[in-house]
């Protein structure tokens, strides 16, 4: 069975920092392109950062660029969102995505990502 599981949400102070998880199972992540995205209330889901199957190049959106910092561990099928200077607008609903063909993956084209995880919160706020 192909599940994505998010891992790692909570509430956090202004200025702190998160380490979000998504585990893979029922796939090998190395082959795909790898994304994250949220989806705040009210607003249309972002894509923020990823990591391209093609070469293993990343890239971080200029919301969270110097701030967030995606990796991948193949061994353990799982690809993280370490997070840092959590700011209140950061708040969201964060989910990852993979695609075996989302080559430009910084695109953020929905549409191109098989599969999903749940998503998990993240809430940044005294």
């Amino acid at each position: 069975q192909v599940q994505l599981v998010e891992s790692g949400g909570g509430l956090v102070q202004p200025g702190g920092s998160l380490r979000l998880s998504c585990a893979a199972s029922g796939f090998s992540l190395d082959i795909y392109s790898i994304a994250w995205f949220r989806q705040a209330p009210g607003k249309e889901r972002e894509g923020i950062s990823c990591i391209n199957s093609s070469d293993g190049s990343t890239h971080a959106a200029d919301s969270v660029k110097g701030r967030f910092t995606i990796s991948r561990d193949n061994a353990k099928n799982t690809v993280y969102l370490q997070m840092g200077s959590l700011k209140p607008e950061d708040t969201a609903v964060y989910y990852c995505a993979v695609g075996r063909y989302a080559y430009y993956c910084s695109d953020y084209v929905p549409g191109n990502y098989d599969y999903w995880g749940q998503g998990t919160q993240v809430t940044v706020s005294t």
